[in-house]
């Protein structure tokens, strides 16, 4: 008889999101906890020491290079992951389902618009790209939709003419862009100079992370569309839209459980890349990054990459257990 002491999925899965839960507890209680040294502010009397348990004050991690609280500082970088890598998460999980269901639903010829809309569309990219500014650019678009509006009713075969957009080689070339230069030096050219504010910073993660959920929900989508259930719902006289929104893509999202914690995990590798680097955050937002970055100026200060690291490699190894179990 042997005997294993190998973890089982369903404790890992447990101790996973307990970890996780954690994480992101800390993240959003760090400015209500009661700790013991404010985030940034420095203890000049004790620059760049170990965890000390028995001296006071008790800096239970140490202190970086200026003095802070290394306690504190990785507290508030949890926060970080909560609202910044997470809604980015979010958000391109969003625009991938939007548009890999798009494309695998309707295909080339699928999706079909009055020329009316064409119009418009060039009219308005036109502007966009001829005229400077945003308010020339948003009276180029109003003109010319008034200018459609005014020939749909007096040229009938303007309302009636109808030509297929190409959303999958749309799509296909969208992923192929992206996918041509490395995330990393994407966003280190995007974010280079002066900080970044949250929003667009978020934005930029968000723009470089939907192109795998897209390509998941895309494959997907190509099989749910010949489902019997879709085709029973097209058989009931529902339109189009209705079958892709309440039927199709449901159904087509089912492989984001597990694609959406490996986004999440690469956009926290990101994030701190970024932060290790010091690009795109200010310098005194407190960030696991940050701390690792330190260590480049004073390499003998294991403790930074000991909490820092090791809060970083457990929560990379938590969302790669959740995606494995979600298969």
């Amino acid at each position: 008889m042997t005997f294993t002491s190998r973890p089982r999925p369903a404790a890992l899965r447990r101790l996973a999101i307990g970890w996780l839960v954690m994480v992101g507890a800390a993240g959003l209680l760090a400015p209500w906890l009661p700790l013991p040294f404010a985030v940034g502010v420095p203890d000049l009397l004790h620059l760049a020491e170990p965890p000390a348990w028995t001296t006071a004050p008790r800096h239970w991690l140490g202190t970086d290079l200026f003095g802070r609280d290394v306690l504190t500082e990785l507290l508030f970088g949890a926060r970080q992951v909560v609202v910044l890598s997470l809604p980015a998460t979010a958000l391109a999980a969003l625009a991938g389902a939007l548009a890999g269901g798009s494309a695998g639903f309707w295909g080339n010829r699928g999706c079909r618009l009055p020329l009316a809309a064409w119009l418009l569309g060039l009219a308005g990219a036109w502007w966009l790209a001829v005229l400077p500014g945003g308010g020339h650019a948003a009276a180029g678009l109003l003109g010319a939709a008034a200018l459609a509006g005014w020939a749909a009713p007096r040229l009938p075969w303007v309302s009636r003419a109808q030509w297929p957009l190409p959303l999958d080689s749309l799509f296909q070339a969208a992923i192929t862009l992206l996918g041509a230069v490395p995330r990393l030096v994407l966003v280190l050219t995007l974010a280079a100079g002066p900080p970044l504010p949250m929003g667009q910073l978020l934005l930029l993660l968000g723009a470089v992370a939907w192109p795998e959920p897209a390509r998941q929900v895309r494959a997907q989508m190509l099989q749910v569309r010949t489902l019997p259930f879709v085709e029973a719902a097209r058989a009931v006289g529902l339109s189009p839209t209705q079958v892709w929104l309440r039927h199709a893509l449901p159904h087509a999202c089912r492989p984001l459980r597990a694609v959406v914690p490996l986004s999440l995990a690469g956009l926290i590798g990101l994030e701190t890349t970024l932060a290790f680097l010091g690009v795109g955050r200010p310098p005194d937002v407190a960030s696991w990054g940050q701390l690792l970055g330190m260590v480049r100026q004073e390499p003998s200060a294991w403790w930074l990459v000991a909490s820092a690291g090791g809060a970083l490699l457990l929560t990379l190894l938590a969302l790669q257990q959740v995606a494995r179990s979600n298969r």
